[in-house]
């Protein structure tokens, strides 16, 4: 039996068993946390906590039926790779590392997993070994350092109150200097995972990792580590945190949401699309709604794993070609992957009645609710028709338009585990929403909101499709006016610069000064005076008492009518 089986079986089964065990810690309201000692000596024990809830089983249960259908779909993806079990196992790793973050309540044991993640996610991302591929590893590596160095310093903050178990201190020292300190750490620690501003331009970078891979780290794992940390922690968060979290998480959302509109890599318009989503999240958590940013982690991971399934198996048959502009009519060639693309843009864009509409339309008519200024509201109901703006360009592109350069050369859907693996996903994306509002919201919100307020989400999703279908069709010839605003297009899709600014803003300058003190100090004056003057000089001397040697007659002689005049000058 193949490795992808084995754990496909083995992941699926553990799912179906840990969403059964949530519904009955939902239903009786349990809560069990459980002490592992796994080493005693003397007066010292060394023991694991397990934290188990609602949250964290269902969770778990998610992040585990998502990555085995993953599984599934990467035997026929990865068919042609040499180290398919050395592929398998590295995701493996990876959803390990996710099972230990999930249920500690224990900041050190969170590190465990969060540095798993970390390290296992460099691992994948290098997997295609290139250039590309090293830098976007790197650039993953490092900004995601920023975070473990925060949680570090956290741990050690958290010697002041005894224990690592954070969970027993949220409320009880909430205005304690550490436990405000520790937060704002947390918070830091959070914002680079989850790629707020200003980290965020490791996450369409690590697009070089394989399309399976990038479906886990974008849907239930990676980028949602940071998330789920919040949600955690968020007890312990005042006022002034919640303002510096919602204007960060805000921006992101508004600036992914932009860059996505002028992309035209498949991948990395879906990326920036997981980003956007993750600042929604961010930002209804910083209203002070967990449950609500909970909801929308557990929908978002089905239909954007199911959403990168789609784009990989596009790729897969268009000879892994990425660009959008090559492709158009793949509804003619690929119609099963075509509607799965689409059922999932729309549940996206929050469609009524599809599963993103259950939580985002409740996201947003919460913050409608609240005392908040223009600001943010303006932001959130523009990224929402932003977000509609790239679905509807991105569809339009690939699966309608013409039939482009590389769509006459496009394989069919002809891989059936791939289609098995994606329609593993399909019902959930689609009736998900619902079931898990059911199951969270057993009291439903009561929402009180003016007529056009309520329509304001449908006005704006329209108003995206209209907008993004017309960007679509744009030629570009001599008399487009978009043509002046040029740099401002490539600001835009530069996600402001902040790539640039997170790779040579950050080693630029000291490089140059390396560089300078290179060529000056050490290949310079230094090298002159010191160690070539050196050398030269012992070789002067050297070859001076070598001439002396070899020629002692003469110079004997030499040296005798030297002494005596010296001699004569002194009579």
């Amino acid at each position: 039996m193949p490795i992808c089986s084995i754990f496909f079986f083995f992941f699926l089964s553990l799912s179906i068993i840990f969403f059964i065990f949530s519904l009955y810690f939902m239903i009786l309201s349990k809560m069990m946390i459980l002490e592992l000692i796994l080493l005693n000596m003397n007066s010292m024990s060394l023991e694991m906590v397990v934290l188990l809830d609602w949250m964290s089983l269902v969770f778990m249960s998610f992040v585990l039926f998502i990555s085995s259908m993953v599984i599934f779909y990467s035997e026929d993806y990865m068919l042609d790779e040499l180290n398919l079990n050395r592929f398998i196992l590295l995701v493996v790793m990876f959803v390990l590392s996710m099972m230990f973050l999930i249920i500690s309540p224990n900041l050190i044991s969170i590190l465990l997993g969060w540095d798993g993640l970390g390290l296992v996610s460099y691992c994948l991302v290098i997997f295609y070994q290139n250039v590309k591929s090293f830098n976007a590893g790197m650039l993953t590596a490092l900004t995601n350092r920023i975070g473990d160095v925060m949680l570090l310093m956290s741990i050690s903050w958290m010697l002041n109150f005894g224990s690592w178990n954070f969970i027993y201190y949220l409320d009880f020292y909430k205005d304690d200097f550490s436990m405000v300190l520790i937060s704002y750490m947390v918070i830091l620690a959070a914002m680079t995972k989850s790629a707020q501003i200003p980290f965020s331009s490791w996450l369409p970078a690590a697009m070089a990792a394989p399309t399976p891979v990038s479906s886990l780290v974008h849907s239930s794992t990676l980028v949602t580590a940071g998330v789920y940390l919040l949600i955690r922690f968020n007890f312990s968060f005042s006022s002034e945190m919640m303002y510096f979290l919602l204007f960060f998480s805000s921006l992101t959302m508004f600036m992914s949401g932009m860059g996505a509109n002028f992309e035209f890599d498949l991948k990395k318009i879906i990326a920036l699309s997981t980003l956007s989503q993750l600042g929604l999240m961010m930002s209804i958590l910083a209203l002070g709604n967990y449950l609500l940013a909970f909801f929308h982690l557990l929908i978002h991971a089905l239909f954007k794993a199911l959403l990168f399934m789609c784009a990989g198996n596009i790729i897969h048959n268009m000879g892994n070609n990425q660009d959008i502009r090559y492709m158009g009519g793949l509804i003619y060639h690929m119609p099963l992957t075509c509607s799965f693309f689409t059922i999932c843009n729309l549940s996206l864009c929050g469609l009524p009645f599809l599963s993103g509409f259950y939580s985002k339309d409740l996201i947003v008519e919460v913050m409608s609710m609240h005392y908040l200024n223009l600001f943010i509201y303006m932001v959130f109901y523009i990224s929402i028709g932003l977000t509609v703006c790239y679905s509807f360009r991105l569809t339009y592109y690939t699966l309608s338009g013409d039939m482009n350069y590389l769509s006459l050369n496009c394989l069919n859907d002809f891989s059936f585990k791939m289609l098995k693996g994606m329609g593993g996903l399909i019902s959930f994306v689609v009736f998900s929403g619902s079931m898990m509002s059911w199951l969270m919201f057993p009291i439903p919100y009561f929402i009180c909101l003016p007529l056009i307020f309520k329509m304001m989400t449908l006005f704006m999703i329209l108003i995206g499709v209209f907008i993004g279908y017309e960007f679509s069709k744009f030629n570009i010839f001599y008399m487009n006016k978009s043509l002046n605003y040029y740099s401002m297009s490539l600001f835009s899709s530069l996600m402001w610069n902040m790539p640039i600014l997170s790779t040579f803003g950050a080693n630029l300058y000291p490089l140059k000064l390396g560089e300078s003190y290179l060529k000056n100090f050490d290949q310079g004056w230094y090298e002159y005076y010191g160690s070539k003057h050196l050398s030269w000089n012992f070789i002067y001397l050297s070859k001076f008492m070598q001439f002396l040697s070899l020629n002692h007659l003469k110079v004997y002689f030499i040296l005798l009518l030297v002494w005596l005049f010296f001699l004569l000058l002194n009579i």
